[in-house]
């Protein structure tokens, strides 16, 4: 399953006509710093097939709540930035998606934040979004195996720990192919708050 496609009954993976609101699920993601953002998102540019990549990079947290959710999630999201510090973050190298390559990250932080949000949810989740996810950001995706695996042995002995702090929470509607960005919240509680 590619990493940027919710998995929903009202949201193929296929691009076709845009979906309607009634239809389209929400995308939680983890903010990236700009600098982080620009070069994680150049290499996407170079390394993800063309025809694919409608997206910037980017950190998903959940991949699809439904569009009921709507007024509940700005409502959650709002508060939870209120509650908690802009958590810290570690690419710690790439991560092997069988067809493809991300950048690995840890952040107990953000998993924590993540974790608070599904406790909300509990009950609301698909079965894509139930689990802890491994957070990273997808650079390549749905190419032979082959090809990512040569990715990795280029990227990887280049490729150095890099630490930054996730600023804030997006929330995004699938049109499918696209997201349309929705709104963005700057973390802003206090360290151990």
């Amino acid at each position: 399953m590619d990493s940027d496609t919710p998995s929903s009954p009202s949201a193929p993976s296929f691009p076709g006509e845009p979906l309607p609101d009634s239809a389209a699920p929400f995308i939680v993601t983890a903010e990236l710093p700009a600098d982080v953002l620009a070069w994680s998102d150049a290499l996407r540019r170079v390394h993800f097939p063309p025809e694919r990549n409608w997206l910037k990079a980017h950190v998903t947290l959940f991949h699809a709540f439904a569009p009921s959710l709507r007024e509940e999630l700005l409502g959650v999201l709002g508060r939870f930035a209120a509650e908690f510090a802009p958590p810290a973050a570690r690419i710690e190298g790439l991560m092997d998606l069988g067809g493809g390559t991300a950048l690995a990250i840890r952040s107990p932080g953000m998993l924590a934040i993540r974790a608070a949000i599904a406790d909300h949810f509990h009950g609301a989740l698909t079965a894509q979004d139930q689990g802890t996810p491994r957070l990273h950001i997808t650079i390549q995706n749905k190419v032979q195996r082959a090809s990512a695996k040569a990715l990795q042995a280029e990227l990887g002995p280049q490729l150095s720990q890099r630490d930054f702090v996730f600023p804030g929470l997006g929330l995004h509607i699938y049109r499918r192919p696209h997201w349309e960005d929705l709104r963005i919240w700057r973390l802003r509680g206090k360290e151990g708050g």
